[in-house]
Parts: structure tokens; C-alpha cells; sequence
């Protein structure tokens, strides 16, 4: 097996292995040292998604509070150890000599990240924009196409507030129609959501705004199905990623869209503030940037990453964690995360009350989903839950439906489940006063 100090220099990135190995605390190096027999692990996805022992090692790469259950990563994950000490030596680094270590030496490191991101899902380089956020993302898509009084941009009642908000204020400041309609919950016919959309579409229709996964159910949708529909109509349609990426396994690649946003401090585990958006070559020229780019960058994916003086810090440690990402593996991880919420869902299925607002079925969900106790107001029980327990989820209270999301991650536990299943089963029999 390759010694601590070949594995760390194998991993890559910017800094010298020597230098982590000064840097990150021991408990990490104790974990990284197996990380390479642990990607090896025989086994289909299937397999190793219960093998506890190879989660404990991945578990053991954060340092969170144990004493808290955190279900809900599908806001925001925490970051394995070694991804924030790799950022927080670049800071360290560039804040020696701002202008000359931040500009000169750490920023043109961004191209390597950019490359390795590009090579993951399947696209071109020269097709990645390093972002903030989804919001980011979406809103430069969203804000980037003329659009004139009166035109139409289709979404669902579903889709994310702060998009919903981007479109209501080109509402209000220029004229066009949001147009939203209802899609069922939980949906398990694609043919039925391509319908759906397509059936918005008139001689007014200028955007679909669509998520891969919904982030108040996790619902997946079928993102080429619509693609390919809204393509005869010449519809450009705007892919929401927020949820999907490094969460269930696919390509980029393999949607056939013209544009996909994400937030890499999700699931990717990345740090907070980083974000990807692709954008096919062909459609770069055609998309105004939020902030001004010299008319040289028209057609460079590099005009989407115009926000003023910046930190590079953020944006290098995003390799760190692809290649964690890497090591665990795209079709183990969704697996895992497939397997927790089943862990859950599955027991909770047993009381009467429970109604669950997200599919088990395969290909409809995959690490969220929306849980409702029949007769408990949903805020009531999140409170009770992280009162009374300490396990923190999310209530949606939705126009068409209600439920707590639950978002457990790579380093959750089963013995948390099971925490959160005695309190939820304890509700369900006793309710949240006792």
C-alpha cells in the first residue's frame, strides 16, 4: 500500500504534499492514509454503501459536533478538515504580499481547478465558470438574455424562491410574464413533466427555468426530455444544479443542455462560496455576464467570473474536494445517500401518519426527502425536533403540501437516524408536548 506522504503528493492541487503534511491536523492524516485502500474497496455501489467501516473513514474527515444532528446538508455541508486547511493556507499565503501572491501566483491556479472540474462532468474547459453560488449561476442565465415587455419565461411552483425573485423583478422592472404552474408531488412519470412544460409554451415564450433536483422534495426531473422538447421550439432552458451535482451520478455531459448552475458547497463539499456554471461554447456570445466584461471576452466563459477583487483561497480548495469526491466515488456516494434516506423513510413508512412527499422509486429521488406526520403543524415539529433533540431539518410549507426535508450527507450516521426515527416515531405516538 502507498506510504501517507506518496498518497498526499498523488492527490495533486497546488500546494506541495510536504507542506499538508505540516499543516493538517493528525486525526486527518490518520484518515487519508487509508483513503486510497478505501477507493479501492471491492464491491458494487450498491455494496459499499453499508460497509460502515468505509464510512467511518469518510465520516472521520470532518470535524463537526457530534452532539448535533445536521439533516439538513442540502442548505449547506460542512467541509472535510483537510479542503479548509488547504484554503486557509492560500489565505494565509496570498495575504503575505496581496498583489503579487494573490494575483500572480494563486489566481492563475484557478485553470487547473477549472480543467479538473470540466474533465469530472464531461464537458470542455473552456465551458466552466468558477461561480459563488447557484444563485450566481442562475441569475447571470437569468439576468443575461434580452428579454422585452411581454415575453414569457415558464418555471414551476416548485422551483427555488430566489430564482422565482430574479424573473418577479424583471417583472416589475421590464415588462415580461413569469408564468408557473403546478407538477404532481411526487412525480414519477417524465413524460408527464415534458408535457406539462411544453404545455406553457406559446409565441411568447422566451425561458424555461427548470431544477434537475427540487430542493423542498428532491425531486428529480428529466432535464434532456425537456431540453429536447424546448430545442424545437429554439427555447433556451435554464438548469437549476443547486442540488444535483456530486449528489446523485451523472455527466453534464449527458443532459444535452446548454447551461447548468450549482452550488459546490453542497454536496461536493467544497467551501462556503463556490460554485460552478457551464455554459455550452456555442451560447457563451449570446448571454450578457452580471458584471461588465471587455467586449474581447464575448465569447470567454471567463466573462461570467467578473466580480471585483476576490479571494482565490475559496476557489483552489474546490480541487481538494473533487478529488474527496473522487475517492469516495459519484456512484458510491449516490448510493449511500440513497441508502440513508431509505434507512429513515423506510421505518417512519411503518406509522399511518407518516406521508412521504418524495418518491423511493429509483431515478425520482436520491439523498433528500419530504416528510410530513399527518396532524403535527410542520414548523411545531422542526422546532420540537431541534428543541427538545437537537436534530436540525428544514419545514416547508409549501402552497401544495407540507413536510419536513431531511438531507443527511457522506458523514452522517446511522445511530443520528436512528435519533431522528425514535423522536419522529415519538411524535407519531405521543406528540410533541409530552
Amino acid at each position: 500500500m502507498p506510504t501517507r506522504r506518496r498518497f498526499l503528493a498523488s492527490l495533486g492541487g497546488h500546494a506541495a504534499a510536504a507542506s499538508v503534511l505540516n499543516t493538517i491536523p493528525t486525526r486527518w492524516n490518520t484518515a487519508i492514509s487509508t483513503a486510497r485502500e478505501l477507493s479501492e474497496t471491492p464491491g458494487s455501489p450498491i455494496d459499499v454503501a453499508t460497509d460502515e467501516e468505509f464510512w467511518f473513514e469518510i465520516q472521520n474527515a470532518f470535524t463537526i459536533d457530534r452532539s448535533l444532528v445536521n439533516l439538513n446538508n442540502g442548505g449547506v455541508s460542512p467541509t472535510p478538515e483537510h479542503v479548509l486547511e488547504a484554503m486557509k493556507r492560500d489565505l494565509d499565503f496570498a495575504n503575505q504580499f496581496p498583489v503579487y501572491n494573490g494575483w500572480q501566483i494563486l489566481e492563475p491556479q484557478r485553470e487547473g481547478v477549472r480543467a479538473r472540474l470540466a474533465r469530472e462532468w464531461g464537458v470542455d474547459t473552456e465551458e466552466i465558470a468558477i461561480t459563488r453560488n447557484a444563485s450566481e449561476g442562475l441569475q447571470i442565465m437569468q439576468m443575461g438574455y434580452d428579454l422585452e415587455r411581454g415575453d414569457e419565461v415558464v418555471t414551476t411552483t416548485q422551483d427555488y424562491g430566489r430564482m422565482v425573485t430574479t424573473f418577479k423583478q424583471r417583472e416589475r422592472r421590464e415588462g415580461i410574464v413569469l408564468k408557473q404552474f403546478q407538477i404532481p408531488i411526487p412525480a414519477e412519470d417524465p413524460a408527464e413533466i415534458v408535457r406539462l412544460f411544453e404545455e406553457q409554451i406559446t409565441d411568447r415564450t422566451r425561458m424555461i427555468l427548470m431544477c434537475h433536483m427540487i430542493n423542498i422534495t428532491g425531486q428529480i426531473l428529466p432535464v434532456r426530455e425537456v431540453v429536447e422538447m424546448a430545442r424545437g421550439y429554439d427555447i433556451p432552458v435554464v438548469i437549476d444544479g443547486a442540488h444535483s451535482l456530486a449528489h446523485f451520478d451523472f455527466k453534464i455531459s449527458d443532459l444535452g443542455c446548454d447551461n447548468y448552475a450549482v452550488s459546490l458547497h453542497k454536496w461536493l463539499h467544497a467551501p462556503i462560496g463556490t460554485g460552478l456554471l457551464y455554459v455550452k461554447k456555442e451560447e457563451i456570445p449570446n448571454i450578457w455576464p452580471l458584471q461588465a466584461a471587455a467586449e474581447t471576452r464575448d465569447d470567454d466563459i471567463r466573462k461570467f467570473e467578473e466580480t471585483g477583487t476576490h479571494p482565490e483561497a475559496n476557489f483552489l480548495a474546490i480541487g481538494e474536494a473533487l478529488t474527496f469526491h473522487q475517492l469516495i466515488g459519484g456512484a458510491r456516494k449516490e448510493a449511500r445517500l440513497v441508502y440513508l434516506r431509505n434507512y429513515w423513510a423506510e421505518r417512519l413508512l411503518e406509522h399511518d401518519r407518516i406521508h412521504l412527499n418524495t418518491s423511493l422509486e429509483p431515478g425520482f429521488a436520491a439523498g433528500i426527502a419530504n416528510v410530513q406526520i399527518k396532524g403535527i403543524e410542520t414548523s411545531a415539529l422542526r422546532n420540537w425536533l431541534w428543541d427538545k433533540h437537537k436534530i436540525f431539518t428544514v419545514a416547508i410549507n409549501h402552497a401544495e403540501f407540507t413536510g419536513l426535508r431531511v438531507s443527511p450527507s457522506t458523514y452522517s450516521t446511522l445511530e443520528e437516524l436512528d435519533r431522528f426515527v425514535d423522536a419522529m416515531t415519538h411524535a407519531v405516538k405521543h406528540g410533541i408536548t409530552a
